[in-house]
């Protein structure tokens, strides 16, 4: 049974509301894509989450709206840099993979990014994967499986193959970068992502010619950017303090199912037999992801650091020279503690495991 007190709900939902937004990306851009080359809709994307989400800070700035939460510093500039130089890598691998394999190969191929974020995560950032999260991954990766395959005489593995999965483990490896600069404000972390990526994925378009002028699909594209990827990976960011990279990438898993209900709704395509199949096994691994319980006994090192944070949380004791209520953001020390309890790899869960 689940201890609906020990499941953190709000992180899930904005895991799972993250892979609504990202799921439209895929029906929209199936329309887009007739009038874009692939490569030029990936650097649009990009971009129109930077500009998108520099409004909504410019916004926040012209409102006078206190910020509260903790700007990147250089020290974070290594993570920085590895994810916007992976997120320019992972799409040109994708695109030299589907154009040297079969479409069905790379939508399949394409599910692994949830394996090799998981196993980044445990091996390389020592996030803890118990049993029944492993279960979960192993449900989840199957269901996307079987959404993907829609002609098994077209699997095969190929120079194509190893692009995909290339692709694949540069996401795994960004979607923990992400994690590591989760603390930070996740509005100035789209931005800083989507403009970087973004002009360093037009550079790419430049140098193949596939640059458009269609100016009212350009626009269109940068909206679908804003709001598949701007919006989408604000929240993914916000849901990795909570549950950690392999988690979040779990959720994020449903993406692919909303793309599908977004088709069959507006575009009429239809349902399939293997789609509710998918979805069956895909509600089964949800299941085991939330019933996971994680608790021993575990220390909490001295750590000084800057996020937002609140003090009804059992983590932040300390005080301040006058009241301060709700959600804030400074720099703030926690001293030594060791205690036990329900947990899951948030900010202050990212402790090794024996």
């Amino acid at each position: 049974m689940i201890n609906i007190k020990n499941v953190k709900f709000k992180p899930i939902l904005i895991a799972i509301l993250a892979a609504i937004l990202y799921g439209i990306s895929a029906p929209v851009s199936k329309l887009l894509l007739e009038h874009i080359s692939p490569t030029f809709m990936a650097a649009l994307l990009y971009l129109g989450a930077g500009m998108g989400m520099l409004i909504v800070n410019g916004a926040r700035i012209v409102a006078r709206k206190e910020r509260i939460e903790a700007k990147m510093t250089r020290k974070e500039m290594p993570y920085i840099i590895a994810m916007i130089l992976l997120d320019i890598l992972a799409p040109i691998f994708l695109m030299l993979g589907i154009s040297l394999s079969t479409s069905a190969n790379a939508s399949l191929l394409n599910n692994f990014e949830i394996v090799t974020t998981s196993l980044i995560a445990l091996f390389l950032f020592k996030e803890a994967v118990g049993n029944r999260m492993w279960v979960a991954i192993a449900l989840i990766t199957l269901a996307s499986v079987i959404l993907s395959i829609k002609d098994f005489g077209s699997l095969s593995f190929s120079l194509g193959s190893v692009f995909v999965i290339l692709a694949c483990v540069c996401w795994g490896f960004e979607n923990n970068c992400t994690r590591m600069l989760s603390l930070k404000d996740p509005l100035q972390i789209v931005v800083v992502k989507g403009f970087g990526s973004g002009f360093g994925a037009l550079i790419v378009v430049l140098l193949l010619g596939q640059l458009s002028n269609n100016l009212l699909y350009i626009i269109l594209a940068l909206l679908l950017g804003f709001v598949a990827f701007g919006l989408s990976i604000f929240f993914y960011i916000k849901a990795q303090r909570d549950l950690g990279a392999a988690r979040t990438s779990a959720y994020y898993a449903a993406a692919p199912f909303i793309g599908v209900l977004i088709s069959w709704v507006f575009l009429k395509e239809s349902i399939t037999l293997s789609f509710i199949i998918a979805l069956a096994i895909m509600l089964i691994g949800t299941y085991f992801l939330i019933s996971e319980k994680h608790r021993h006994t575990h220390i909490h090192l001295e750590e000084n650091h800057e996020h937002k944070h609140s003090h009804d949380d059992h983590h932040h004791d300390h005080t301040h020279p006058d009241d301060v209520l709700g959600e804030h953001s400074h720099e703030h020390t926690h001293q030594n503690i060791e205690h036990k309890h329900d947990h899951t790899p948030d900010v202050h869960h990212r402790h090794e495991h024996k």
